[in-house]
């Protein structure tokens, strides 16, 4: 009588075997908060061009040479 218990069998999805060419996962991969409520106009370009960067390379978090490079993707420079 399993009572809507799932076994692991059932519960387990590998991974290793899904065709990333035919869709590609589309999960949120936030480094620093859940939302990006209450940042202002340049803060969240910036938050989505990071979320885009690690979405596109799948990274969930990103190294601060990779934010460089997304920081300077958006024109910024020194």
């Amino acid at each position: 009588m399993s009572q809507g218990l799932e076994t692991p069998s059932e519960s387990f999805v590998d991974r290793r075997s899904y065709d990333f060419t035919v869709a590609p996962p589309c999960v949120e991969r936030r480094q620093f908060t859940n939302s990006h409520e209450g940042l202002s106009p340049d803060a969240r370009e910036l938050a989505v061009a990071i979320d885009s960067y690690k979405m596109r390379h799948r990274r969930r978090f990103i190294t601060y040479e990779e934010m460089l490079s997304v920081v300077r993707s958006l024109g910024y420079h020194k």
